[in-house]
C-alpha cells in the first residue's frame, strides 16, 4: 500500500531540475523525462522512481515468465528494462558477441519513492514503510540547493569496435542476404566505446538531454550501471484495452538554415527508400499486435509522418490495437519484442543475420525502458541515442544503426549513423 499526495507547484522546472539531483544519493533509480514533447498518448511530464523494495534481475531464460509472476505478485508500479538480448528466451538464438557492459538480461524494481510530475503538479507515492520521509522529502527537493561546480568530464577517446572498410564489407554481405531472399531489410549496428574512463552520468546524462531534448529520455541507474538515453522513439504503451506502437525508420539531419531545415525535411518525407523501410517495419508490427488484438482492431493511424527534434529529423508511424481484458500485460511485450525498428523483416532472419555480421552484444542497447502501472498499464521506449557506462568497469558505450534495404548505399548507411551519433560523440569528447 501506498501513502500519496499531491502538490501544486509554484516552479515545475525548477523542482524537476531539483529532483533529478536529489536522486543521485539512490542505488536504483529511473527518471523518465519527456522534455514537455506533446504526445497525444503521453500521460506524464516526467517520472522518477527511486529505492528498491523489491526487484527482479534475471538472465535471458524463462525471463517473460519471470516478469509475469513478479508483476502479478507485486500488484504495483515497477520500473526496470528488457535487453535486446532477451530474444534467446523467445526464440532459438544467441548473443556471443563481445560485450564491455554487463547489464542483466532483465531487471525490475518496486520503488520505495515514486514521483509524478504533470503540468505544475507533483503527486508523490511512498511505500507505507517509508511514508513518514515524503514530507520532509519534499521539503528538502523543493529547497534542493544545486551545488554549481558540477564535476567536468574529462574528454574521452571513442575507438570504433567495426571500421570504415569492414562496415562496408558487411553491408554488402547483408545486401547479399536481401539479393538471396533470405531477408527485406535488417537494423545494422555499431558501437562506439572506450575503456579506463572515469564519467560523471548525471552530468552527461544532463548534457545529452540538453542538446536533443527528445520524448524518451532516460536516466536508468542499477548500482554500478547506468543508462543516459536521448531516445524519441515509444516501443508500445498500453492504456486500458488500447495499445500503441510508434515504430521510427528514416532519419534526416537538421540545418540552422531554416529553408534548408525544412527542404530536409520535405526530401525526408518524399523519400522512396527511407518510405519503404518505414512501411516494411510497420507491416511488421501489423503482424506482432495481431498476436494479441481483437479481431479487425489492428489500424495504422499515422504513416511515415516526418517529427523534427532537435538533433535529427524522424519519420514515425503510429500502429494500434485493441486487446481483451484476458491479455496479461507480459503478453503483449512477449509477442512484439523485440521491436521490428530495430530488427527487420522477416524479424527472426534478420536478428540471426545481425548477430553474424555485428561486433558487439547489444545488451541494453535497442533494449527497452520503462514502467508498469498498478493496474497493468504500461510505457516503453527504445534504447537508441544512449551511452551506456559501467563504473566498475571503467567502460562507456554508445551504438548507432540504420535500417539495410535493397536499395541501400553503403556509404549513406555510414554518414546516417554518424548522423545519430553526433549528440552523443559531442557529450563524450566535449
Amino acid at each position: 500500500m501506498r501513502t500519496t499526495h499531491t502538490y501544486a507547484l509554484a516552479d515545475p522546472v525548477q523542482f524537476k531540475q531539483n529532483l533529478l539531483f536529489w536522486s543521485q544519493q539512490y542505488y536504483e533509480i529511473v527518471w523518465l523525462d519527456s522534455n514537455n514533447y506533446k504526445d497525444k498518448y503521453g500521460k506524464y511530464d516526467a517520472v522518477l522512481a527511486v529505492d528498491a523494495f523489491t526487484s527482479l534481475q534475471t538472465d535471458h531464460f524463462n525471463a517473460f515468465n519471470d516478469l509475469q509472476e513478479y508483476q502479478s505478485r507485486v500488484n504495483d508500479w515497477i520500473f526496470g528494462y528488457l535487453t535486446y538480448d532477451l530474444k534467446n528466451s523467445l526464440e532459438d538464438l544467441k548473443s556471443e558477441n563481445y560485450d564491455g557492459l554487463g547489464f542483466p538480461d532483465l531487471y525490475f524494481f518496486q520503488p520505495k519513492k515514486l514521483f509524478l510530475l504533470k503540468d505544475d503538479k507533483i503527486t508523490i507515492s511512498y511505500l507505507k514503510m517509508v511514508d513518514d520521509e515524503l514530507e520532509f522529502d519534499y521539503k528538502t527537493i523543493k529547497d534542493f540547493e544545486i551545488m554549481e561546480a558540477i564535476h567536468l568530464n574529462e574528454p574521452i577517446k571513442i575507438k570504433l569496435r567495426i571500421h570504415k572498410d569492414e562496415y562496408f564489407e558487411k553491408v554488402e554481405e547483408m545486401l547479399k542476404h536481401i539479393q538471396h531472399g533470405d531477408i527485406y531489410e535488417a537494423n545494422f549496428c555499431q558501437e562506439f566505446y572506450s575503456e579506463d574512463c572515469d564519467l560523471n552520468p548525471q552530468e552527461t546524462f544532463i548534457k545529452l538531454n540538453t542538446i536533443s531534448k527528445p520524448p524518451f529520455a532516460t536516466f536508468l541507474r542499477l548500482e554500478d550501471k547506468y543508462l543516459m538515453s536521448a531516445s524519441p522513439e515509444r516501443y508500445i504503451k498500453k492504456q486500458g484495452n488500447k495499445v500503441i506502437s510508434q515504430p521510427i525508420k528514416g532519419t534526416a539531419k537538421r540545418s540552422a538554415n531554416s529553408d534548408e531545415d525544412e527542404k530536409l525535411a520535405l526530401e525526408l518525407s518524399q523519400n522512396e527508400k527511407e518510405r519503404s523501410e518505414n512501411i516494411m517495419i510497420v507491416d511488421l508490427v501489423r503482424n506482432d499486435l495481431s498476436h494479441t488484438a481483437k479481431k479487425g482492431s489492428v489500424k495504422v493511424e499515422e504513416l511515415c509522418k516526418v517529427y523534427s527534434f532537435l538533433q535529427v529529423h524522424q519519420m514515425i508511424s503510429t500502429v494500434s490495437s485493441e486487446v481483451s481484458d484476458d491479455i496479461s500485460p507480459i503478453e503483449l511485450l512477449k509477442t512484439t519484442f523485440p521491436m521490428g525498428s530495430m530488427t527487420g523483416a522477416p524479424k527472426i532472419s534478420a536478428m540471426k543475420i545481425i548477430e553474424k555480421l555485428e561486433e558487439s552484444k547489444r545488451g541494453l542497447y535497442s533494449g527497452s525502458a520503462g514502467y508498469f502501472e498498478p493496474n497493468g498499464d504500461f510505457d516503453f521506449n527504445v534504447i537508441i541515442r544512449s551511452i551506456l557506462y559501467n563504473s566498475s568497469q571503467r567502460y562507456v558505450s554508445y551504438s548507432v544503426g540504420s535500417a539495410i534495404t535493397a536499395k541501400s548505399d553503403p556509404l549513406l548507411e555510414y554518414e546516417e549513423c554518424l548522423v545519430k551519433a553526433k549528440a552523443m560523440r559531442e557529450v563524450l569528447e566535449n
